[in-house]
């Protein structure tokens, strides 16, 4: 496990980036440990990128499991030192999980062209989870050093009631209109947009806490 990290930790490094530097200098355990601080950030970014012939037969769940093995058996082909550099390199692992998936299920073929339109879209994935903040946080721009807002996000959502949860990833991640948000929650559009303002609210003040 990681103990003690602060008191080995460089000032100039930042504190994710010395989480990093770390977990490489403690071992497999520690660097176990610190990827499974991404379970939540890929378990949203999963959701988006099961391919809609497969939704409901993968798991995002299992997806993210994988992943995160993968991770942690090619850690030492990871040469980035921030958080938006492992971030990115987690989600390259993710998309190439989800381009195996899609072909186990017969799904779309052209794997190389697959493979970079899952990229394209983990990526635009993890830029929505970004707008997030900026727009519905007081304290925008004041992200503590070398965090990704993406995964600072999806470690506030953690925290949220599913159903909060829920319609904040349909509507700002899945970008659904109200109606077909409305449906997927079994609610009116008009109960959605509400549900989703009240998610919102609370949202704030846990990202906040974060920044």
């Amino acid at each position: 496990m990681l103990t003690e990290p602060d008191r080995r930790m460089p000032a100039s490094e930042g504190p994710n980036g010395a989480r990093i530097a770390a977990a490489r200098r403690l071992g497999p355990d520690a660097l176990a440990n610190l990827l499974e601080s991404y379970r939540n950030y890929l378990r949203l970014l999963a959701r988006t990128g099961i391919d809609a012939s497969i939704r409901g037969k993968a798991d995002p769940s299992d997806l993210v499991q994988e992943t995160l093995l993968k991770a942690t058996q090619n850690i030492q082909t990871f040469r980035g030192k921030t958080e938006a550099e492992l971030a990115g390199w987690l989600r390259q692992i993710l998309s190439q999980n989800l381009v195996d998936l899609v072909r186990r299920h017969g799904g779309v073929k052209g794997s190389l062209a697959r493979e970079q339109s899952l990229n394209e879209l983990l990526d635009r994935s993890s830029v929505a989870l970004e707008a997030v903040i900026s727009r519905h946080s007081g304290s925008a721009g004041t992200l503590p050093f070398g965090r990704d807002p993406g995964v600072l996000l999806a470690e506030a959502m953690a925290s949220l009631p599913d159903d909060y949860r829920e319609v904040i990833t349909l509507r700002n991640l899945e970008h659904l209109d109200w109606e077909q948000v409305g449906k997927r929650l079994g609610r009116t559009a008009a109960a959605s947009r509400m549900l989703w303002v009240r998610a919102l609210k609370r949202l704030r003040p846990l990202i906040e806490a974060r920044l």
